[in-house]
């Protein structure tokens, strides 16, 4: 796993998965390799009650009614669609039900103007139909179509980015369940094994852009993911992320918990600050969300650990903030002025603490982007 940039959740959790799979006794649909009971505990770790001779350590963090509908869904004959804004953990959901449920996480199509019918149907390989014509041989499966006749999961990222033509091309295939393939005389239908599903998943803020018909709507189960707002969750999503990127790039550094609750409270404050905007111009492009703030202290982290003095400071911090949520100017650098002044200021001289040098910090970054 070590020669990977980034395994996904099968290779990396297979240890886990194997356990698992080991000591599992509770029914199973289809030919799930684990029971829904066990991919909810794969996901969301496990707890004492469960009376496991190891602990499952949580891999996401959200309400368990989400993934727990999730895995109702999978296990009957609908497609699952998961909706919700940019960074709210939909795709890292979907990546760890479809490792669960049938060990590849792989076979994923992913949405944008230019995906074509073929990608989630078949495609031709060229010199093999000029060699020989076209048969099952030269047929190039999509990731769905190989989903089906594995019985596995398939998945459909950013559903909402492609046309509304290749959108119809899914209803046949979670209504009929087979593919059919008109250039052959005979096996010209591939049917899905039972197992098949899809998930999908889609971003609130892409309303608009090719809205789904009402008649692929009845074939999905929708199950929306709110942005994360308690506290409490948010802080331990960061703390697992922060600990994950350490190992990673075996970067030894010290990360103070006051910066992450410097860094959790601002983006509260924003989403406030967001909440309360009369229109668009008030509020940054940025979705504020979890993700997001990952990626703020991944900067960071990164930014001290090659250029700074190998611990996390407030000021990289604000920094590595403002760079990444200033996408408009000079709006969003008004708008991150205003906050500063208005919240961060006051809070600076009545609590002191990573406040004061944070502020600075900010300030210096905005100077240097204005």
């Amino acid at each position: 796993m070590s020669d990977l940039l980034r395994a996904p959740a099968e290779i990396k959790y297979a240890e886990e998965l194997d356990w698992l799979e080991s000591v599992d006794d509770g029914p199973k649909p289809f030919a799930w390799r684990l029971s829904p009971k066990m991919v909810r505990l794969f996901i969301l770790g496990s707890e004492r009650a469960d009376g496991l001779d190891r602990e499952i350590p949580q891999k996401w963090f959200g309400d368990r009614s989400f993934v727990e509908r999730s895995i109702v869904t999978l296990a009957s004959d609908r497609g699952l669609l998961l909706i919700g804004d940019p960074g709210t953990g939909k795709s890292w959901l979907a990546e760890l039900l479809s490792a669960a449920i049938c060990r590849n996480s792989t076979m994923v199509v992913q949405g944008t103007a230019g995906t074509t019918e073929d990608h989630i149907k078949y495609s031709w390989n060229v010199s093999m139909v000029i060699a020989k014509g076209q048969s099952r041989e030269s047929m190039i499966p999509s990731p769905i179509m190989t989903a089906m006749e594995t019985g596995a999961i398939g998945r459909f990222e950013e559903l909402t980015r492609s046309t509304s033509d290749v959108q119809d091309a899914l209803i046949s295939i979670l209504s009929e369940k087979y593919i059919s393939v008109p250039e052959l005389d005979s096996d010209n239908i591939v049917f899905a094994k039972p197992g098949f599903s899809v998930i999908a998943t889609a971003n609130s803020r892409d309303r608009g852009v090719n809205d789904l018909s009402s008649a692929l709507k009845r074939r999905f189960n929708f199950v929306r993911i709110p942005v994360m707002t308690n506290k409490k969750s948010e802080a331990e999503i960061v703390r697992f992320r922060t600990e994950e990127l350490l190992r990673r790039h075996s970067i030894e550094l010290d990360v103070p918990p006051t910066l992450l609750d410097v860094l959790l409270q601002s983006f509260a404050d924003l989403r406030a600050s967001a909440a309360a905007a009369a229109g668009d111009d008030e509020k940054l492009e940025s979705a504020l969300s979890t993700a997001e703030q990952i990626g703020v202290l991944e900067d960071a982290i990164l930014h001290s650990n090659f250029f700074g003095e190998r611990a996390l400071t407030a000021r990289t911090l604000a920094s590595s903030l403002v760079g990444s949520l200033a996408r408009r100017e000079p709006e969003d650098l008004a708008i991150l002025n205003k906050y500063l002044h208005g919240v961060v200021e006051p809070r600076s001289k009545e609590e002191g603490g990573s406040w004061p040098e944070f502020l600075e910090g900010s300030r210096d970054a905005i100077a240097t982007l204005s």
